[in-house]
């Protein structure tokens, strides 16, 4: 897996420091443009469901250079949503949503290089995640 970590990080940075909860934007533009799945959100308060995955994305940019780390914990991750009733067309949903949330919230500094660095390691996220779902 080959990721531009250097982007991914200097663009997470940008984006924290304009905003730092950018997961509450995230939901926004999700529920808005999806509506159909915030139900499967109703299981924790929207600030605690926010700070789980503002963590959780922090936690996977930290380790974007540890493809040992990432399986492991994006697999275990993803077999864990399948309880949550998450399907595999709900990936490309939230990729799309978080994309435009990071493009929103970077402005002019969301350049081709970042858009195609968050494309890319988006992508190996979801399909690690879709992994672990299918051996669940």
């Amino acid at each position: 897996m080959s990721l531009n970590a250097a982007v991914l990080r200097e663009s997470l940075e940008l984006v924290a420091q304009r905003e730092p909860l950018i997961t509450k934007r995230f939901y926004e533009i999700l529920f808005d443009r999806y509506p159909q799945v915030q139900p499967l959100f109703s299981r924790n308060a929207p600030e605690r469901q926010q700070k789980m995955l503002q963590d959780a994305i922090v936690a996977v940019v930290e380790h974007v250079e540890d493809s040992e780390w990432l399986k492991q914990n994006l697999t275990a991750i993803g077999s864990k949503h399948v309880d949550y009733g998450v399907t595999p067309e709900m990936y490309g949903w939230v990729g799309a949503s978080l994309l435009a949330t990071l493009a929103e919230i970077a402005g002019p500094a969301w350049t081709a290089e970042v858009e195609k660095a968050w494309t890319d390691a988006y992508g190996a996220i979801s399909g690690l995640m879709i992994e672990g779902a299918k051996a669940s």
